[in-house]
């Protein structure tokens, strides 16, 4: 149902007039407008939801090719992880071909990084959340062959600074995004229960010696901020809701065992 032309028209008509009368005659013009050639809000909606994703899709490849080539080559690793990564989204071979074709681009001399990440700003509504995912995809990507070179770790604090994050931001970032595939993988790299402990902590954000109410605090924020539903809402590919997902369960399966030791 399209009810943009009566609400804008009943305000326009008020404005004008000052009176009821006039404000009733917008509306019903408004209504006019609704049934007639009126504008489709709805569907603009919609339109814009795919835009912002599409964005997304195209930004987050392209830039994990850029990454990938800051150190001057791109490694089997970091070929590796982007087709895994790839095969992680389910994406299907005409998607799959649109990840790699903007993988190349990314690593192409000359790429216009800065121009693509403020397009990408924008079209994100400059949603913190939405950029803060990002970024943490891209620090997998230069984490991919388990180490972190100079090169990239200056290509992340370029990626960083345009989207809105400080120095001191990102090296938290990377400290939590290290702790969390180190605590994701605990089970199977045969960690000690106090290992995973200490992964769990650093991957909250916080310290050993935090209060209960401060783990607290940094857990809802974390949820809130990696919640897959509003994610997608905001812009994230419905084909990355899956590691959204994953990093909300290992924040909230962290948060438990933090819970289980204090307790």
């Amino acid at each position: 149902m399209r009810i943009w032309g009566k609400v804008l028209g009943f305000l326009f008509g008020f404005m004008l007039s000052k009176h009821i009368i006039g404000a009733l005659l917008g509306m019903w013009l408004g209504h006019r407008f609704d049934k007639g050639v009126g504008f489709d809000f709805d569907r603009f909606a919609a339109q814009d939801e795919e835009s912002k994703q599409q964005t997304f899709f195209y930004t987050t490849f392209t830039v994990m090719g850029y990454i990938a080539k800051a150190k001057g080559r791109v490694t089997e690793h970091e070929i590796a992880f982007a087709s895994a990564y790839m095969n992680k989204l389910g994406l299907n071979a005409e998607m799959k071909k649109q990840a790699q074709e903007a993988f190349r681009e990314g690593k192409l001399a000359g790429f216009p990084i800065e121009k693509q990440l403020t397009t990408f700003k924008k079209r994100c509504g400059h949603r913190q959340d939405l950029l803060l995912m990002f970024v943490e995809i891209q620090i997998q990507v230069a984490f991919a062959d388990g180490s972190l070179e100079q090169s990239e770790r200056e290509a992340l604090h370029v990626i960083a600074k345009k989207l809105g994050f400080s120095a001191r931001d990102l090296d938290k970032l990377l400290e939590m995004i290290m702790a969390g595939a180190q605590f994701h993988q605990g089970a199977e790299q045969g960690q000690s229960p106090q290992e995973q402990l200490d992964h769990a902590y650093k991957l909250l954000g916080v310290s050993p010696s935090a209060s209960t109410q401060e783990i607290k605090k940094a857990y809802r924020k974390l949820m809130a901020q990696h919640h897959p539903d509003k994610l997608v809402a905001k812009g994230l590919p419905p084909e990355m809701m899956e590691s959204a997902k994953e990093q909300a369960q290992d924040i909230q399966a962290a948060y438990e065992l933090i819970n289980k030791k204090k307790s």
